[in-house]
């Protein structure tokens, strides 16, 4: 297959986002694996009471391990941004919170305005294989089982952002357990390469509420008893869970490149397969099955094996799957590779855990960072050799320490594994994507330019534009790109929200001081003295919140760069915790925990949110706190805030 087939045929990563232990973002994540850091802790008392279930010896209903990998902060959300009322937020599993939230910032790391691509057919496929908080609901007992809970079937995980985003391609969510985000990955290369989607968001998302599969892996002896993962080496003892949220915006190569995206890397093949009958018994892996994987993955990118660089294993550090798992990699990978060039192979699972169902998309996103920054990171927990393992005879390292990658006169090349306990074997194929140097700052001619930005609250545009602040300064990562190139992605690659700023400036440092210098606050519509006329109207009209002419204010294209992500605001939202104080005002509480939006006595309660589905709520609710049997039929008859009121205020009356 030449080049230019390979091409046609190839898929561009053009945004990621994560929230993973130790990581808010891909750069923190970045860090941590670049310094070799193991973010796995003890297990936090609101999951589970470790201490009362830890048993350092199998017992029936005892976990065997103290420790995992825990993201923190599972129960914020912005769900103000969301138009989610407070009791909405609190329902909803908070893996579909996080979902949402990481979607929108991979979306802004893309350039993808979420509202032009409202209608459109981009496709959402979402790898995922726990329920935690639906079944921590219903193991409430059936009284506690409400209508609300219908929300939380994980089928309604893409569904979700198909319908906050008005997405209107496939919505798949996809469980062949720990493969399943790879196979979800798969999944919408299929689905881009058919002209199914002419965009495709491709995720991993598990969050470990509940103490039940530890005891399950505790009882068949396959959990880690330290909580770590320690691929390759003799002391590993299986699996180390880990909660993970990651997403990737995925377009065909050739539309990237003429839309102007950024490349972050490409994905030129990948391929799944089964292991069929080709193991003793379901749940053993197949060495047959892995090696099938891998040649059809490579066969699919036109890629020859021994021109792989790295492998982000599947490296879950299992006695049984490891050797496995390297002498697969060793047959297929290393026919034909010189012998002084020994494929490197790593584990983001000795970092964070096994994040399961997301575990390939961590894997994934850390492959992107390696292609990007050129380097390997460490894998860690490697003491002793696995004794099981022909590492005289297999032309495999895994790395110790940070590697440099060679410069062979062509992209880097990376492959990612993951195995799933259904038998299901999935591995993609990566190369390096845009490394075309950004255009130096230095050589701008002074022009002022407008940069314009938005938030949905007013504190979360002050949050915005200290962020922008830092990021223009000596030491952000904005004093590496043009000014014109990063106005012109604030404002073309940006949605645009209610609350708006613009200021003008014609360098770096004009600007971060127009935002109110470091830590200050900005003044909607600052500019300096004397600014000129184009930027100003511009300015001027955008603070409006009129349309703005883009082409009239940069006249062509500049080049898409990457910018400060939406500054959440979030709260805490978790089932039984008071979220704010009761102040005894019945009507209040309901407005508060209810409407999804600013209102006052004139707003329609379908304006606001309080549908039909929050009035079969609010029936049971108000029935609970006044005392009184509320009558729906009366109910259904209120249509604003001030009748609501009045009416609640009426039950009261009565109840007393």
């Amino acid at each position: 297959m030449n080049r230019s087939d390979v091409d046609a045929r190839s898929v561009a990563v053009i945004g990621m986002a994560c929230r993973l232990p130790g990581a808010s973002g891909t750069d923190e994540l970045w860090e941590l694996l670049r310094d070799g850091v193991d973010v796995t802790s003890e297990t936090p008392p609101e999951r589970y009471d470790v201490d009362a279930l830890y048993s350092p010896q199998p017992k029936p209903g005892m976990i065997g391990s103290r420790r995992a990998g825990y993201v923190d902060g599972v129960a914020e959300f912005d769900a103000e941004f969301f138009e989610m009322s407070s009791t909405e937020a609190v329902e909803l599993d908070p893996q579909q919170r996080l979902l949402l939230m990481t979607a929108w910032d991979a979306l802004e790391d893309a350039g993808q305005r979420p509202d032009g691509l409202a209608g459109s057919r981009t496709g959402v496929f979402v790898g995922n294989a726990r329920a935690d908080y639906l079944e921590m609901q219903f193991r409430q007992g059936l009284e506690a089982v409400t209508a609300s809970q219908f929300n939380n079937f994980r089928s309604l995980l893409p569904a979700r952002l198909s319908y906050v985003f008005d997405f209107r391609g496939p919505s798949i969510v996809v469980d062949t357990a720990c493969s399943s985000s790879l196979v979800a990955v798969h999944s919408a290369v299929q689905s881009l390469r058919a002209r199914e989607s002419p965009l495709a968001l491709a995720a991993g998302v598990s969050l470990k509420l509940r103490p039940d599969e530890g005891v399950m892996m505790t009882q068949a002896g396959s959990l880690a008893a330290d909580g770590r993962s320690k691929f390759g080496d003799a002391s590993a003892d299986g699996h180390a869970p880990s909660d993970g949220v990651g997403v990737v915006v995925l377009k065909l190569l050739a539309d990237a490149l003429a839309d102007g995206d950024r490349i972050r890397a490409v994905i030129q093949g990948s391929a799944v397969s089964n292991d069929g009958r080709t193991s003793d018994s379901l749940l053993n892996p197949s060495l047959t099955g892995q090696i099938e994987a891998l040649r059809w993955a490579y066969e699919d990118a036109g890629v020859t094996p021994a021109d792989v660089d790295y492998v982000e294993a599947h490296g879950v550090g299992s006695p049984t799957l490891d050797p496995l798992e390297l002498s697969a990699l060793g047959e297929v990978l290393g026919e034909g590779r010189p012998s002084d060039r020994p494929l490197l192979v790593g584990s983001i699972k000795t970092n964070i855990g096994h994040a399961e169902a997301a575990g390939g998309m961590a894997g994934l996103i850390k492959a992107v960072l390696c292609m990007e920054h050129g380097q390997i990171p460490p894998s860690l927990h490697l003491n002793t050799p696995h004794p099981r393992i022909a590492w005289d005879e297999l032309p495999l390292e895994i790395p110790g320490k940070l590697y440099d990658l060679p410069d062979r006169d062509r992209p880097a090349i990376a492959g990612i594994s993951g195995q799933g306990s259904s038998s299901l074997n999935a591995h993609v194929v990566i190369r390096q994507g845009d490394t075309r140097p950004a255009d130096d700052p230095a050589a701008e001619s002074g022009t002022p330019y407008v940069l314009m930005l938005s938030a949905r609250t007013p504190a979360a545009l002050e949050a915005l534009a200290r962020s922008y602040t830092d990021y223009l300064g000596p030491d952000g990562q904005g004093a590496t790109f043009c000014l014109r190139d990063i106005c012109y992605s604030a404002a073309t690659r940006r949605q645009h929200h209610e609350q708006r700023l613009a200021v003008i400036g014609s360098s770096h440092q004009e600007l971060a001081a127009a935002l109110g210098g470091a830590g200050g606050t900005p003044a909607s519509g600052a500019t300096p003295a004397a600014p000129a006329p184009a930027p100003a109207a511009a300015a001027d009209r955008y603070c409006r919140g009129e349309t703005v002419a883009w082409d009239e204010v940069f006249g062509e294209d500049g080049r898409f760069v990457p910018l400060p992500g939406y500054p959440w605001q979030t709260k805490r939202y978790w089932p039984g915790e008071d979220r704010d104080e009761d102040t005894g005002d019945l009507a209040a509480w309901v407005l508060r925990e209810h409407a999804r939006t600013p209102f006052d006595d004139g707003s329609t309660l379908d304006a606001i949110g309080i549908d039909s589905l929050a009035k079969l709520r609010l029936i049971v609710q108000l029935s609970k706190k006044s005392g009184r049997d509320v009558d729906p039929e009366d109910f259904a008859k209120l249509r604003t805030v001030g009748a609501l009121r009045e009416w609640v205020h009426a039950l009261e009356a009565h109840a007393s």
